[in-house]
């Protein structure tokens, strides 16, 4: 059984300018520094016409509930894989290297009338019996917060 988040970003932009920012490293590094990563490696390849990310990040776990902290210690390293093979539709996997758990899904970008909603959908699996329910939900509140950190700053990366 796994846990989905479905979360949809709104930006005042059409698809072209959100695909292209999608491929700006200095972006990405910008949404890590929202989400106070400790550390953080942003790699793409491409362009906005298809692009393979990979960002790697150290992130602090102060916060999260005592069930998942035991599991992931007071620092988790999180590695996020973005597949593009166009510029409005994009796979990602999370991976939390060395623990048992992973997040995949899709993200696909739709513009109306010069308006580009960003839809994101993963299904959050965790693979420890017993406690899987509860992490996946630590790790959907992580997800979420997440999200909102990078549309935040997509939303002024764009106006800007």
């Amino acid at each position: 059984m796994a846990t989905t988040v479905e979360y949809e970003m709104v930006y005042d932009a059409p698809a072209e300018s959100v695909a292209a920012m999608l491929s700006d490293p200095a972006f990405r590094e910008e949404v890590c520094q929202e989400m106070r990563a400790i550390s953080h490696e942003v790699h793409i390849d491409g362009d906005a016409s298809g692009k393979k990310v990979r960002i790697e990040m150290v992130q602090p776990t102060e916060g999260v509930p005592a069930v998942a902290a035991k599991i992931v210690g007071s620092t988790t390293e999180i590695v996020q894989e973005e597949v593009w093979s166009s510029p409005t539709d994009g796979k990602i996997t999370v991976t939390i290297p060395g623990k048992p758990g992973e997040m995949s899904g899709t993200a696909t970008l739709v513009e109306a009338d010069g308006v580009t909603r960003e839809q994101v959908r993963m299904d959050i699996k965790v693979k420890i019996p017993l406690v899987a329910g509860k992490i996946e939900g630590v790790l959907a509140k992580v997800l979420r917060s997440a999200l909102k950190a990078e549309e935040r700053v997509g939303r002024k990366y764009l106006a800007g």
